[in-house]
């Protein structure tokens, strides 16, 4: 609903300065001006954010190692339960099963191997992306903590972040990502 606050005022200022004849409208669209150039509004780009401010660095190569962890252990898991299968069928081919019963319980403990990998394949997921939620959280609390900080001197009505094109035209002068990056990170680099 903030996004849309300047289209409204502008469309309320067009409409009141079209009618002229009428003083109600034209103290209106006084009020609405002096209400529209007195918004603070900054904007920060969150690629930029993302790339520079270290905690996201030093976030993203945790998880990078835990990734790579579990992609590790899953691979090596899998690749036990695939020499298993291939044992089993050798020793099905060479009749190495001397009954019915003894195939059977063969099958049934790959059968059994395969669906623990696929649990352990879910839980590791699951971790991973709740690590990676509680870090996004820390992160987004860092910056809205800094900003609240840094905003007691700039008196900003609004900070946006510009991603992608979530912004369609944005003037430069009201980007301030160079000083919330250089503040975040000399903030960080003294807590660490």
């Amino acid at each position: 609903m903030k996004k849309y606050l300047f289209l409204v005022m502008s469309i309320a200022l067009s409409l009141a300065s079209c009618n002229n004849k009428e003083t109600e409208n034209a103290e209106n669209a006084q009020t609405t001006e002096t209400e529209v150039t007195g918004l603070r509004i900054a904007y920060v780009e969150l690629d930029s954010l993302m790339s520079q401010y270290q905690l996201y660095k030093d976030y993203e190569e945790v998880l990078t190692r835990k990734g790579t962890d579990i992609q590790n252990t899953l691979a090596q898991k899998q690749r036990k339960l695939e020499s298993n299968a291939t044992a089993m069928q050798r020793k099905y081919e060479s009749n190495g099963f001397q009954t019915r019963d003894e195939l059977e319980r063969a099958q049934q403990s790959l059968q059994q191997q395969e669906m623990e990998l696929q649990q352990l394949a879910a839980k590791l997921n699951n971790e991973f992306n709740e690590e990676q939620a509680r870090i996004n959280q820390e992160a987004r609390d860092s910056i809205q903590a800094f900003l609240k900080i840094y905003n007691q001197t700039k008196k900003y009505d609004y900070v946006m972040i510009k991603a992608g094109d979530n912004l369609l035209i944005a003037n430069p002068k009201y980007n301030i990502t160079n000083d919330i990056v250089t503040g975040l990170n000399k903030r960080y680099n003294s807590n660490k």
